[in-house]
């Protein structure tokens, strides 16, 4: 299996390897419960996911009576401190996921997160899953510093220095996990079962996927397509 055209491959976390939905869905309405606000439902709050618990919540006051940076203040570190402790709950990893990772680790691939979730909660979240040993390096929205998180190239850059270098590739189910891999310049898989706040068609992606039992052979196709500058 030396052949297989990738070294490494990245994955963002929410809505990608994991249905984190019931914790994050959680997490907001322990928030605006706290503000006197209506709670949301899971289809409002999975739009509102991809740039972090900041702009989830951010996004949660306005659907819900409107953005005021004085409740700001005061609730989103309860929103913080509530995730932290439930971060795994009801979280799971989606359909498949486990076997295309260990159909990808036989064939040599170092595996990699690059999520806009703060590193310490993303780590606790794949530790207390039991999937810290699959990979090599978990980098967060705060990992690269203020303003580098995704769609910026660098936090992918640097997921494929930690990997040992390499051509890689980078799935998620946003466009700012398309437009990251695109500033790195790797190729990207979108998945259709994630968190989609607009058609899998629009992100952008060079390939798409309905399960983690296309992710190989989608890999697979990309490596023998000569993709554009």
């Amino acid at each position: 299996m030396a052949d297989f055209p990738f070294d490494i491959v990245g994955f963002d976390l929410d809505g990608t390897l994991i249905d984190t939905s019931a914790d994050l869905v959680g997490a907001t309405n322990h928030a605006l419960e706290l503000a006197g606000r209506p709670l949301l439902d899971r289809a409002a709050v999975m739009t509102m996911v991809g740039r972090g618990a900041r702009h989830m919540l951010e996004q949660a006051l306005e659907a819900s009576g409107g953005y005021d940076e004085a409740l700001m203040a005061r609730i989103y570190p309860a929103l913080l401190d509530w995730y932290r402790d439930h971060v795994s709950d009801h979280s799971r990893p989606f359909p498949g996921m486990i076997e295309a990772l260990d159909a990808l680790a036989a064939r040599g691939v170092v595996l990699g997160i690059v999520t806009n979730k703060f590193e310490y909660l993303a780590v606790k979240l794949i530790a207390e899953l039991g999937l810290d040993r699959r990979f090599a390096t978990i980098i967060g929205g705060d990992t690269m510093g203020k303003g580098n998180a995704k769609p910026s190239a660098l936090p992918l850059r640097e997921m494929i220095r930690r990997c040992g270098g390499g051509r890689a590739a980078f799935v998620g189910d946003s466009i700012f996990d398309t437009l990251a891999a695109r500033n790195a310049g790797v190729p990207s898989i979108a998945v259709s079962f994630g968190f989609l706040s607009q058609p899998v068609a629009e992100l952008g992606a060079d390939a798409v996927i309905d399960s983690y039992a296309e992710l190989v052979p989608a890999l697979e196709r990309l490596g023998v397509v000569e993709l554009p500058a």
